[in-house]
């Protein structure tokens, strides 16, 4: 059997690392928290991590406006968190048209809830044109 996971070996390493995080604090804390922590995380599992980058929106190949998600990995997967009671249809929604307008194909949307850890992997592999400005 082919395996045609996208970016397999970081997917795995991502979630591992959201667990590591879960496990130690639950849904317990702010945003802020969880996110310091999940860099170090992400880090000591020796993935090359971004924060606070830049991304181009596009829409008819021009340039529309920017979006900053909380983490990038391996310059490929675009990590959004939240530490809500759960996910809405609204979030959902956004960052899958955060995801669209972007270069990146994989994206993990990341609750830490006081009900449980709920992660979602969003894959945007439709061929996109060249969206070079």
């Amino acid at each position: 059997m082919e395996d045609n996971l996208l970016y397999r070996r970081e997917s795995y390493l991502i979630r591992g690392a959201c667990f590591e995080v879960w496990n130690e604090f639950g849904g317990a804390f702010k945003e802020k928290v969880i996110d310091n922590s999940l860099r170090i995380a992400l880090k000591a599992k020796e993935l090359k991590i971004e924060t606070q980058k830049r991304i181009d929106i596009y829409f008819k190949n021009e340039k529309v406006g920017i979006y900053i998600p909380d983490i990038i990995v391996e310059d490929r997967i675009i990590i959004e968190l939240k530490c809500k009671p759960f996910l809405t249809k609204g979030d959902i929604d956004q960052f899958w048209k955060y995801l669209r307008g972007s270069k990146y194909k994989l994206g993990f949307l990341i609750n830490f809830s006081p009900n449980g850890l709920e992660i979602r992997r969003l894959v945007y592999d439709t061929a996109r044109k060249n969206l070079s400005a």
